[in-house]
């Protein structure tokens, strides 16, 4: 069973930093794409920010020049620095992982989400 654990969410206040990081746990083969993903009350989950095994990152309009996404493929871990925070940022942050299975097709897994709030 594969589990992906976050953790670094809490409350800051705009114009502060936080580091969310999110490690996979489990058996499996390997690892292709990671990621970031919020969803504010209301509203629909968004993209905040991919990379790929090799490094590669996307970034929403919204977050760039102010986070950055990185990962450590030995720890299978992604982190996403988030600088610059503002009362929009506000969110349950989730991470994302394309993940192969030892047999049988990539699957897509979720973590359970940290809240992350920005007060004015």
């Amino acid at each position: 069973q594969v589990q992906l654990v976050e953790s670094g969410g809490g409350l800051v206040q705009a114009g502060e930093s936080l580091r969310l990081s999110c490690a996979a746990a489990g058996r499996f083969l390997s690892i292709n794409v990671m990621g970031w993903y919020r969803q504010a009350p209301g509203k629909q989950r968004e993209l905040v920010a991919t990379i790929t095994t090799g490094g590669r990152a996307n970034y929403a309009d919204s977050v760039k020049g102010r986070f950055t996404i990185s990962r450590d493929n030995a720890r299978n871990t992604v982190y996403l620095q988030m600088d610059s925070l503002k009362p929009e940022d506000t969110a349950v942050y989730y991470c994302n992982a394309q993940i192969n299975p030892w047999v049988g097709p990539q699957v897509n897994y979720w973590g359970q989400g940290t809240q992350v709030t920005v007060s004015s």
